[in-house]
C-alpha cells in the first residue's frame, strides 16, 4: 500500500525543474493565458452542443450554465491554488501527486487522456461538419463518404435515419468488399494542429491569441444583432420540462466549460506562473460565463426552444430569421473557434504525458524536448495519432460523455487535494485560496437543501427509495448483459452523493476544512450523478485498462520506487 501512496513534495518538484536541462521554454503571460483559456472554453461547446443544452432545458438552461459556472469556478480556485505552489507541467496529475499519492496521479493523468485526446476528437468532427457545411454554402460538394465516420453512416443507412449525410454508406466505395468510410477533414484539421504545436508554444500563443480575438467580436456581435430579434413569448415556460431537462444536458452544458484547467499544463513555460496562471484561469472562466448566460437567453428568445436541437444552433437561428449573411459569418467563425480548441488541447496532452514520463511511469521518450522547438516533439506526435485514429469510427455524442465524467472526476480529486496541503506562507503577488470555515455554512446549506427539498417535493427524499421496473438492456457487443433503468441509475447516484455530502457535514464540523475546496468536490459529485449508465461502465473500463498499464509498468519504473534511486 505504501508503494501506490508514495508522494512528491513540492519542494522536489521545484528543485527538479530548477536542475532539468530538458525545460520548456517561458513565453507566456497573464493575456496569453486568458487568451488560451478562452481558446478552450468557447469552442465546440458554444457552436454546437449549446442547441442541445437549449432544447432539453428550455431557457431555464441558464440556471445550469451559472451552476455548472459555479461548480468549475470552484474547482478553478483549486486549481489556481495548486498552481501557485506547483508551477509545473502535468496539471491536476502532478497536483495529485503532492497531494494524494501515485496511484491517484496515475489515475487523474489516465482521465485527463479523455479529457484533452479524446475531447479533441470531438472537437474535430465538429470542425469537420462545420466546414464541410461551408463549402457546401459555397457550391463544392464534398464527398459525403469522407465526412462522416463508419458508424454513424452505417447507423444512418440502416435504420433510415435523416442526417445529412444519409448518402454516405451508399455512395461510398468498395475495396475487398469493405464501404470506405471515414472523416477526412477532422484528420487533416489534426494533422496541421499537431504540426503547429510541434513547432513551438510561442507560434501557438500568437495564432491562438488572434483565433480568440475574432471569435469573440463574432459572438458579441450574434449577441447584439440577436437582442434586436428576441420574442420574450419564446421563454414562456421558462422551464418547460422541470429540473429534470434542466439536468438532463449536464454532459452537453459541461463540455462547454471544459478547458480552462487546461491553462494549468503550461505552467512551466509561463514567465510568472505563480501569479499568471490563477489569474488567467478565473478570468476565462468568468469571461466564458457571461457570453454563455447571453448567447443561451439569445437563442431561446429567437427561436421555440423545441428548434434548437440542431448541430449548428447559432447558424440555425439567423436563417429563420432570414439573416442568411450572419449565418455564413457564423460558420466561418466556428471553424476559426474550433481549430483554436484543438491547438490548447493539443498543447495540454503532450505536457500531461512529459510530467508522467519524468516521473518514470511512461517511456523516457515521452519525456523527450526538442533542441530546436523546445517542446515535447514525441508526445506532440503520439497525442496526433492517439486522436487521430479514433477520429475514423468513434462517433460525437459518446465522445462528449466520456470527456465531460473524465474531466469531473478530475475536477473533484484536484478540488479534495486542495484539502490535504498544509498552510502556506503568503507570498506577495501569489495567489492564495481564500480559507473560508466551513463548519457552520456547509451545515446551512445542507439543511436548507433538506428542508427546500421537502418542502417543494414532499415526497423527493422517499422516491429516492423507489425503483422502477427496468426497461433498457446494457448490450456489449451485441450480447446483453443487464437490465437497467435511467431512473433507477439516477436514483443510486443521488443516494450516493447525499451520503458523501452528510459525511462532509460531519467532516468539517470536526475538522474545521476550508469552503471552498468542499463545494468544489459536492458541486461537481452532483453533476456527476447526471451521467447515465453508459458512461460509467466504459469510464470504470478505461480506468481498468490504466491500473492494468501502472502495475504492469508505472509502479516499477517510478523515481519514487527505491531501487531505481539506488540505480
Amino acid at each position: 500500500m505504501k508503494r501506490v501512496l508514495r508522494k512528491k513534495s513540492i519542494d522536489h518538484i521545484v528543485n527538479e525543474l530548477a536542475n532539468s536541462k530538458d525545460s520548456l521554454k517561458k513565453n507566456l503571460t497573464v493575456l496569453d493565458l486568458t487568451s488560451f483559456g478562452i481558446a478552450a472554453v468557447i469552442g465546440a461547446g458554444i457552436f454546437s452542443t449549446i442547441g442541445k443544452a437549449c432544447f432539453s432545458g428550455g431557457p431555464a438552461v441558464i440556471f445550469l450554465f451559472i451552476f455548472t459556472a459555479v461548480a468549475s469556478g470552484f474547482s478553478a480556485l483549486c486549481y489556481a491554488e495548486f498552481a501557485s505552489r506547483v508551477p509545473a507541467s502535468g496539471s491536476a496529475y502532478t497536483y495529485a501527486y503532492t497531494s494524494f499519492g501515485e496511484i491517484f496521479a496515475w489515475i487523474i493523468g489516465w482521465a485527463l487522456i479523455m479529457e484533452y485526446s479524446i475531447g479533441n476528437i470531438a472537437v474535430s468532427i465538429s470542425w469537420s461538419e462545420y466546414f464541410v457545411s461551408l463549402l457546401r454554402n459555397v457550391g463544392l460538394n464534398f464527398p459525403a463518404w469522407l465526412s462522416i465516420d463508419y458508424k454513424t453512416a452505417y447507423r444512418s443507412f440502416s435504420e433510415g435515419l435523416v442526417h445529412p449525410y444519409t448518402d454516405a454508406w451508399t455512395s461510398a466505395p468498395l475495396i475487398m468488399g469493405k464501404k470506405i468510410v471515414f472523416n477526412l477533414p477532422a484528420l487533416a484539421i489534426n494533422v496541421i494542429i499537431t504540426a503547429i504545436v510541434y513547432m513551438g508554444i510561442k507560434e501557438s500563443k500568437l495564432l491562438g491569441n488572434a483565433m480568440v480575438l475574432l471569435k469573440i467580436l463574432v459572438i458579441l456581435m450574434v449577441i447584439s444583432v440577436g437582442f434586436f430579434y428576441v420574442d420574450t413569448a419564446n421563454w414562456n415556460p421558462f422551464m418547460p420540462n422541470k429540473v429534470y431537462g434542466v439536468m438532463a444536458s449536464v454532459s452537453a452544458v459541461f463540455f462547454a466549460y471544459i478547458g480552462f484547467d487546461a491553462i494549468s499544463t503550461t505552467a512551466e513555460e509561463c514567465i510568472n506562473p505563480k501569479r499568471d496562471l490563477p489569474r488567467g484561469m478565473i478570468y476565462s472562466l468568468i469571461i466564458c460565463t457571461v457570453l454563455y448566460i447571453l448567447l443561451a437567453l439569445v437563442l431561446t428568445g429567437m427561436v421555440s426552444y423545441k428548434f434548437l436541437d440542431v448541430k449548428d444552433p447559432l447558424a440555425f437561428v439567423f436563417n429563420q430569421r432570414g439573416l442568411n449573411w450572419i449565418g455564413g459569418v457564423i460558420s466561418v467563425s466556428a471553424i476559426v473557434a474550433m481549430t483554436s480548441v484543438l491547438l490548447v488541447f493539443q498543447m495540454g496532452q503532450p505536457r500531461i504525458w512529459l510530467a508522467m514520463s519524468r516521473d518514470g511511469l511512461m517511456p523516457k521518450r515521452f519525456s523527450k524536448v526538442h533542441s530546436k522547438y523546445q517542446t515535447p516533439s514525441f508526445s506532440t506526435i503520439i497525442t496526433g495519432v492517439v486522436v487521430g485514429v479514433p477520429i475514423l469510427f468513434l462517433d460525437y455524442d459518446i465522445v462528449i460523455e466520456f470527456t465531460s465524467i473524465s474531466t469531473l472526476f478530475a475536477f473533484v480529486l484536484v478540488s479534495g487535494g486542495v484539502l490535504l496541503l498544509p498552510d502556506a506562507v503568503k507570498e506577495k503577488n501569489k495567489f492564495s485560496l481564500p480559507k473560508i470555515n466551513s463548519r457552520y455554512i456547509l451545515t446551512a446549506i445542507f439543511i436548507m437543501i433538506v428542508v427546500g427539498l421537502n418542502y417543494y417535493e414532499p415526497s423527493y427524499f422517499s422516491n429516492l427509495a423507489n425503483y422502477a421496473p427496468a426497461d433498457k438492456a446494457f448490450e456489449w457487443f451485441g450480447t446483453t448483459i443487464f437490465h437497467y433503468s435511467d431512473d433507477n441509475v439516477q436514483k443510486v447516484s443521488l443516494q450516493i452523493f447525499y451520503l458523501i455530502f452528510t459525511f462532509f457535514v460531519g467532516l468539517s464540523i470536526w475538522k474545521n476544512l476550508s469552503l471552498i475546496p468542499v463545494l468544489g468536490v459536492l458541486s461537481c459529485m452532483y453533476l456527476l450523478t447526471s451521467m447515465n449508465i453508459h458512461n460509467w461502465i466504459y469510464f470504470m473500463v478505461w480506468m481498468v485498462i490504466g491500473l492494468v498499464a501502472y502495475f504492469s509498468y508505472g509502479i516499477k519504473k517510478s523515481k519514487l520506487n527505491p531501487k531505481n534511486q539506488i540505480n
